[in-house]
C-alpha cells in the first residue's frame, strides 16, 4: 500500500481536531493516523469501503492461509 505523506496526521492532532481528519479524507480520499510515528489507522470515505468480499476472494484468502500455516494446522489436528 502506498501512503501519501500529505495524508498523515498524529493521533494527538486527530484526537484534538477530528474535523482536520475528515477534511483530509474529503480532499484526498484517505487519512493515515500515526501512533508513535508509525502508521496505525486508516480512515477512508465510507462510500469507498468495499465491505462485501466475494466468495472467490474468501476462498482465495482461505487457501493462501491454509498453505502458509499448513504445519501449524497439522499440529493442531493431532
Amino acid at each position: 500500500m502506498t501512503i501519501d505523506t500529505n495524508t498523515m496526521i498524529s493521533i494527538t492532532e486527530a484526537n484534538q481536531n477530528f474535523s482536520k481528519v475528515t477534511r483530509l479524507v474529503d480532499e484526498r480520499g484517505t487519512a493515515v493516523i500515526l501512533k508513535n510515528n508509525v502508521p496505525r489507522y486508516l480512515v477512508i470515505d465510507f462510500s469507498k469501503a468495499d465491505a462485501n468480499a466475494t466468495d472467490e476472494d474468501v476462498l482465495a484468502i482461505s487457501k493462501r492461509l491454509l498453505a502458509q500455516n499448513k504445519e501449524a494446522y497439522e499440529v493442531l489436528a493431532k
